[in-house]
């Protein structure tokens, strides 16, 4: 009886490794500059079973239609992000959609670039354990408020891997993870995007290693109601170059981003349990580091607008609030001398800064206060953090796809 439990188990070890590993496994190779490169390059996507990868040559994409993927463990691989890659042009895109849209688990996303989408760059929706590795999403003609939303846009998912991507000129975030559990983002340029890294609506995130440069907004950790995830906890920024974040705000009217100030560096606002540490700022005007509560009319009974236990220890903090771009930040500056110092806090729920640099608070522990009734102050917030958050751990099936 043991030796048959035994033989059973191996069975099912050596079934589940060709469910992995489908021994049918194949390539289809799909080349650019054709006049049918639309249709073969969808082709591809449609027909590809779990295990193939579907492979984009060397050349230039010139699509008028957006591409979609919904088949599990599929490989879509290019012949590199830049010159001389695989790159989708979709300037001549005639709906209003994203570029690539993925509603499939365990799908891994490399080597090519996607330009001047109407829409988002690339969307993935409900797909688990999705890795996206250098990558390139871009609006060619820099910040307008007519481009896509989202460069590279996973949402309602659980592990997720964003690795070595470059994306410009979003009219919302550059790299978006949406309502979404067990994140990575890492080694990734965001450039010239409104955001240029956010985290909303999300549980268990490292966003670690990256440049955040020339955004107006560098990294957003945001919670908003009346959305189907909420609670956004347990975030850590840390280890990123955070910069230069002096695009003024092109998001269209009525984006929550669009009241993001030009100059801001890590802005949190209405998450708990974040840790921000062991960054590189400079040359943020606004401030560093700003923690607020949510501030906007809503109809939530079960929203807790307020920042909750966010850490800031350990950074290193360059040039910051000298151009500070909220509303009545000139005369607070003016007040302080010319300008704010590198913290920023609207004076709701709590925070423990142990780096050595000024805390402006607002004096608004009330969000129902508005903001013209600000009581600024200089704020002491030195106090006991809580436990430190534990490292994100993925799938290791996640971490091969990269190494």
């Amino acid at each position: 009886m043991r030796f048959h439990g035994l033989r059973h188990a191996a069975t099912l070890c050596i079934l589940a490794a060709i469910a992995a590993n489908p021994a049918s496994a194949k390539t289809i190779s799909v080349s650019a500059g054709t006049p049918d490169a639309n249709e073969k390059l969808q082709e591809a996507l449609i027909l590809a079973e779990p295990g193939d990868t579907v492979e984009l040559g060397a050349g230039t994409w010139k699509l008028t239609d957006g591409l979609s993927l919904d088949v599990n463990n599929v490989t879509v691989r290019g012949a590199g992000a830049g010159e001389g890659g695989s790159i989708l042009d979709f300037s001549g895109q005639q709906g209003a959609g994203e570029g690539l849209l993925v509603t499939s688990d365990d799908v891994f996303l490399t080597g090519f670039a996607v330009l001047n989408t109407k829409g988002d760059g690339i969307k993935s929706k409900g797909a688990d354990r999705i890795v996206y590795y250098r990558l390139r999403v871009e609006w060619t003609a820099g910040p307008k408020a007519t481009n896509g939303a989202y460069g590279v846009y996973p949402v309602e998912s659980t592990d997720v891997l964003i690795d070595s991507v470059f994306v410009r000129g979003a009219s919302d975030a550059g790299i978006y993870v949406g309502q979404s559990k067990n994140i990575v983002v890492r080694d990734s340029i965001a450039q010239e995007n409104v955001a240029g890294i956010e985290i909303e609506n999300s549980f268990d995130a490292d966003v670690h290693d990256n440049i955040a440069t020339r955004n107006t907004g560098g990294i957003l950790v945001f919670d908003l109601p009346s959305l189907p995830q909420q609670g956004g906890h347990n975030v850590r920024v840390f280890e990123n170059v955070v910069n230069d974040n002096s695009t003024p705000n092109f998001a269209p009217k009525g984006n929550i981003v669009a009241s993001v100030p030009t100059g801001t560096g890590v802005l949190v606002m209405a998450n708990r349990n974040v840790e921000i540490f062991d960054n590189v700022f400079d040359l943020n005007g606004t401030a560093n580091v700003m923690i607020v509560g949510y501030r906007y009319d809503h109809k939530d009974p079960n929203y807790q607008p307020l920042p909750k236990q966010i850490v800031v220890r350990g950074n290193q903090h360059g040039k910051a609030g000298y151009a500070p771009a909220f509303d009545g930040a000139d005369q607070i500056a003016a007040a302080l001398g010319g300008s704010l110092p590198p913290v920023l806090w609207d004076g709701a729920g709590d925070a423990v800064v142990l780096d050595d640099v000024g805390v402006l608070s607002l004096g608004l522990p009330d969000i129902k206060t508005p903001r013209s009734e600000a009581k600024p102050q200089p704020a002491n917030l030195k106090g006991t953090p809580p436990a430190r958050l534990p490292e994100i751990k993925l799938p290791e099936s996640m971490e091969a796809k990269v190494k």
